[in-house]
C-alpha cells in the first residue's frame, strides 16, 4: 500500500542528490535503506538498554556497597603495616 510523507526541502534535495549520483535508482530505495538503518539502530539501543538493566540488577544483587572512606582507611592501614 503506497504511502506519502512530507520530508521537507532539505531531505528532498538529499534524495535527489543520491539518485543523481547513481547510488540509488529511486526515492523508495533510499527510504527503505534509511528505515533499515533506523531499525538496526533501534535494535542496538534496545540491546544496550537490556544489558544496562542486567548490570544494574547485578549491582543490586551484589548487596550493599562499602563506603569509599572505609576502603581507603583499610588500604592506608595495610600500607602503614608494610612500611
Amino acid at each position: 500500500m503506497p504511502s506519502s510523507y512530507a520530508i521537507g526541502d532539505h531531505f528532498e534535495q538529499f534524495i535527489k542528490t543520491q539518485i543523481e549520483s547513481g547510488r540509488y535508482n529511486n526515492a523508495s530505495e533510499i527510504v527503505r535503506d534509511a528505515l533499515r538503518l533506523l531499525e538496526e539502530r533501534e535494535q542496538l539501543h534496545q540491546l544496550q538498554f537490556e544489558r544496562l538493566k542486567q548490570q544494574i540488577q547485578q549491582g543490586i544483587d551484589s548487596g550493599p556497597g562499602i563506603p569509599a572512606e572505609d576502603v581507603f582507611e583499610r588500604l592506608n592501614a595495610k600500607y602503614q603495616a608494610m612500611t
